[in-house]
């Protein structure tokens, strides 16, 4: 019966409605269709606006949640998350692609879905092989950097739009110049607007949490604008949307090389896993069941292919969108299913509606979505509690704002890997005292009290001895055996070293070597399994005593006794 099984199993895990779809209760129905309504009146709003700050027409960023949360509703892993257009990837497509299309409208929007549908295909290969691993090393400093940096430009980007002013620029910086240099151009009516829905977006933010702010002040704004003719009096207003449903075919290929494509859509990709799983997670958690990392690669990859052929564009799991699902009761992926009905009804009968709405409450709308991502107290607490966490928060900050979104997200990766690497490069190497009274040995360094080893080194790596930390290793007990004379014994305590690699044991036949020059005893002790096999297959049993190795330093010193260290040759 086992083989049958395994499977039908196997399926069950690669399509997670097959297993939500069996446990579900009648009394959930509710809860998730009023949740399906509330995410849907929540994403008009904002997909109208990020579509704009990606540089698309604005029903596109519609069709990014009507078709993206299909997509993930179908594979993903995740019971609340809500898969839509994110402010980050708008920005990256907008700083991109516009370079890509040469100023063209309809091959800017081909590229759009085109990377869409890479980004589909890049997420079916890391599940493939696995690779949600990878994304593991980019660390949380680098994301609260990158975040912040994002933020910062995206507000700069929409700063243009609240005042009334053209704009312009490459970068964080030459936008804020050329805006500053247009100042005296503000249109007034149009800054009145942007800062009333500012202002009424964050009230509404701060007491009524979960409630369809959003869309009642579209609706508002919408209303005033027609009544006063806001447009004849030169304030910009979205313009007539398209009716109807996203038209479904193939996205038109051919259009870029790949060394062109392929970096938009790894961005893209890194971004959307990173802030979806986070997100995932949190719900998770909440709601005590399993997220399958792995599997989040999959409704990832669906909701981009989903939205590649709607002639959409990138679309991520996000936080915001997730977290008003979540409040407004969702219970399973359903929810996702009657947003996107509800999104199909609006784009089939009431797009007329939005033809008045200002553009300057787009940008409010984008702005009060995005602050948050500048976390001042998270960098604060970085320059208090790890200065290394602050210049990697710090490194993709500042390449985000000079680089962009989609060079910056890329640095700020490469950068994570070789802040891993330094950091793993300079491990703490303890040197050890005796605890008074007792068989227990302490860092002489960190705990007061400690009785010093009489003519005894005994130091204790508290890593792994791999070839980028051997090197300091080595150099640290060295200059802790030049200060101290009338050493007879070094004695190295492995129980803190997990792993060793052929480097981390070369080392340790060096020390040995470097020791029985000054007439200087060595010994192991406290090596693992794993380790004591590397340590044979490099001669190091010959040179030291290999029964020793499995012994506590205790066993090996003898407590109490300042001779031991002559017992120990």
């Amino acid at each position: 019966m086992i083989g049958p099984l395994e499977p039908r199993v196997s399926w069950m895990r690669l399509f997670p409605p097959s297993g939500w779809l069996a446990a579900y209760r009648g009394e959930w129905l509710a809860s998730d269709a009023i949740a399906g309504v509330t995410l849907a009146a929540y994403a008009i709003p904002v997909s109208l606006a990020y579509a704009a700050l990606a540089g698309l027409p604005p029903q596109v960023g519609v069709y990014g949640y009507l078709l993206g949360g299909i997509g993930y509703a179908l594979l993903g892993s995740s019971r609340q998350l809500a898969v839509g257009p994110t402010s980050a990837i708008s920005l990256m497509i907008a700083s991109t692609v516009g370079a890509l299309a040469g100023g063209d409208a309809v091959r800017y929007a081909q590229i759009a879905s085109l990377a869409a549908f890479a980004v589909a295909v890049l997420c079916f290969i890391a599940w493939l092989f696995k690779l949600s691993v990878l994304v593991r090393l980019v660390s949380d400093s680098i994301l609260v950097g990158f975040k912040a940096g994002a933020g910062l430009t995206i507000i700069m980007s929409q700063l243009p739009s609240l005042f009334g002013v053209p704009g312009g620029g490459h970068n964080f910086f030459d936008r804020a110049i050329k805006l500053a240099g247009q100042l005296g151009e503000i249109n007034l009516l149009i800054l009145a607007i942007g800062a009333v829905a500012l202002m009424l977006l964050l009230l509404g933010e701060r007491f009524l949490p979960g409630r369809p702010v959003g869309i009642t002040i579209v609706a508002l704004s919408i209303v005033v604008a027609t009544l006063l003719g806001f447009a004849s009096h030169g304030v910009p207003v979205t313009g007539k949307i398209p009716e109807g449903l996203p038209a479904i075919g193939v996205p038109t290929f051919g259009l870029l090389e790949f060394d062109d494509l392929f970096p938009l859509a790894a961005g893209c990709v890194l971004l959307a896993y990173i802030e979806g799983v986070s997100a995932a997670r949190s719900f998770a958690a909440k709601h005590g069941y399993g997220l399958d990392a792995r599997q989040e690669f999959l409704g990832l990859g669906a909701a981009n292919l989903a939205a590649a052929f709607g002639h959409g564009y990138p679309v991520a799991g996000g936080l915001s969108q997730s977290a008003v699902n979540d409040s407004a009761g969702a219970r399973t992926p359903l929810a996702l299913i009657i947003c996107s009905v509800t999104l199909g009804l609006c784009l089939l009968f009431f797009t007329g509606l939005l033809t008045n709405l200002p553009k300057a409450v787009l940008a409010a709308i984008v702005f009060a979505a995005v602050y948050k991502l500048v976390d001042v107290r998270a960098l604060l607490r970085m320059w208090q509690v790890s200065r290394i966490d602050f210049y990697a928060a710090s490194i993709a900050l500042v390449s985000v704002l000079l680089l962009g979104i989609l060079q910056g997200v890329l640095l700020a990766s490469i950068a994570s890997i070789f802040l891993l690497l330094a950091r793993a490069s300079q491990p703490n190497v303890a040197f050890l005292g005796r605890l008074p009274g007792s068989g227990r040995y302490s860092d002489s360094a960190r705990h007061q009290g400690v009785e010093p080893l009489v003519g005894v080194i005994a130091f204790r790596p508290e890593a792994s001895l791999l070839y980028i930390n051997a090197e300091t290793i080595l150099d640290t007990v060295l200059i802790a055996l030049k200060r101290s004379p009338d050493i007879r014994l070094v004695a190295c305590d492995l129980s803190a070293s997990p792993y060793i690699d052929l480097a981390g044991a070369r080392m340790l036949r060096d020390l040995y070597d470097e020791l029985a020059t000054r007439r200087v005893a060595f010994c192991i002790v406290g090596a693992h399994a794993q380790l004591r096999d590397l340590l044979r297959a490099e001669g190091l049993a010959e040179k030291t005593d290999s029964g020793q190795w499995l012994r506590s330093l205790d066993s090996v010193l003898g407590e109490g006794q300042p001779d031991a260290a002559q017992r120990a040759l």
